[in-house]
């Protein structure tokens, strides 16, 4: 099993990232009624309801890879959606159960996580739902109205673990191209550019 290699932060720290991400991500999705699910969000195509189950596509993925060391390749089985924010925090609470330790492939040591032949660093399949988490929480909050901005300590963080894993070069297609922040921006005004939204005004 070949395995990826480019990832520099500790697979705990980035766990902790993961856990800090998920907890903003709840708390952007607090405000969400049934009347909201219809309205735009930041994700050019997608209302609310796309977006949350998008999110909640992404954990159950990520709880694969921190549960059984293993990302399927095909869709993980889906929630009912009647209820997409009961389901994301479900989804939620079952990565966070996770977040601090995993066992890893079954012919490597703890800390990795197979997707078909690769096997990754835990440290991406924790950065990659860490950022998830975080930046589909300000699109919910901005969705919502409520704008709640990712704490900057955390946002600072993300940035470091973007660079990784969405370099401005041959980055990942889910992300759209960097846009100019301003030169007095947030740590996470710099990160949702970073990761091609335009800031909140």
């Amino acid at each position: 099993m070949r395995e990826a290699t480019g990832a520099s932060a500790p697979l705990r720290s980035n766990a902790r990232i993961l856990e800090r991400s998920i907890g903003f991500l709840l708390t952007a999705v607090q405000p969400v009624t049934r009347p909201m699910l219809t309205r735009p969000t930041p994700c050019a195509a997608w209302d609310l309801t796309m977006l949350l189950l998008h999110v909640g596509d992404s954990l159950a993925a990520v709880h694969e890879g921190l549960a059984g060391g293993r990302v399927g390749l095909r869709p993980v089985a889906v929630d009912p959606a009647d209820d997409p924010v009961s389901a994301l925090r479900v989804r939620a609470a079952r990565v966070l159960r996770h977040a601090m330790a995993f066992p890893g492939c079954a012919d490597r040591d703890a800390g990795t996580a197979a997707i078909g032949d690769l096997c990754l660093p835990g440290e991406l399949v924790a950065g990659a739902g860490a950022l998830e988490a975080a930046v589909h929480g300000w699109d919910v909050a901005q969705a919502t109205g409520a704008g709640q901005p990712i704490p900057p300590d955390l946002a600072a963080d993300l940035l470091d673990v973007s660079r990784t894993l969405a370099p401005p070069c041959g980055r990942l297609p889910l992300f759209g191209e960097p846009l100019d922040p301003g030169p007095h921006a947030s740590p996470g005004d710099r990160l949702v550019a970073f990761l091609g939204r335009r800031p909140a005004p």
